[in-house]
C-alpha cells in the first residue's frame, strides 16, 4: 500500500471551495487532467460517478460525505484499489485549507511502489493547484 498526503489554502470561503469541487461533472472544465465526469445522480453516500483522468477510465462510489467539511470516495482500476478523502476547515482569514488524502493497493502499486507514490503524489498536487486557480479565479461563480 502507498499513501499521500497534500494541502493548501484557498483563498475563498469554504462554501465556494466545496461547491466547485463536489460538481463533478464540471471537473473537466477547470481540472486539465480530468477529460470526463459524469455522476449519477446527488451528492450522497453510495452514489457513483465515472470519469476519465490520464488515460484510466475510473468508476468511483462515494462512501461518505460531510457536508462542506469532507468527502471520500474510492474504487477500483487497473488493477488499483484506492481510497481518496478530501478534508476542507476555514481559515482565520476567511480562507480555506483543503487537504487531500489517498491510498492504494494493487499489483501495480506492489510492483513499483516508489514509482506509483509519486504518480499518485503528482497528480493530487496538480488536483490542488488546479482546484486554487479555478476558485480563486472565480470559477465557482460561473459554474
Amino acid at each position: 500500500m502507498i499513501s499521500t498526503r497534500h494541502e493548501i489554502t484557498v483563498a475563498a470561503p469554504v462554501e465556494t471551495v466545496w461547491r466547485l469541487h463536489t460538481d463533478i461533472a464540471a471537473w473537466p472544465l477547470w481540472h486539465s487532467g480530468i477529460e470526463r465526469a459524469e455522476t449519477s445522480g446527488e451528492l450522497e453516500v453510495g452514489m457513483s460517478f465515472t470519469w476519465l483522468t490520464h488515460g484510466l477510465d475510473i468508476t468511483s462510489t462515494v462512501v461518505a460525505v460531510d457536508e462542506e467539511r469532507s468527502l471520500t470516495w474510492g474504487g477500483p482500476t487497473s488493477g488499483i484499489d484506492g481510497m481518496h478523502r478530501w478534508t476542507f476547515a476555514p481559515t482565520p482569514d476567511g480562507g480555506t485549507s483543503v487537504v487531500t488524502e489517498e491510498y492504494w493497493t494493487g499489483a501495480p502499486v506492489d510492483a513499483d511502489p516508489e514509482g506509483m507514490r509519486a504518480l499518485l503524489a503528482q497528480s493530487l498536487v496538480d488536483w490542488l493547484a488546479e482546484l486554487k486557480e479555478a476558485v480563486e479565479a472565480g470559477g465557482a461563480a460561473t459554474l
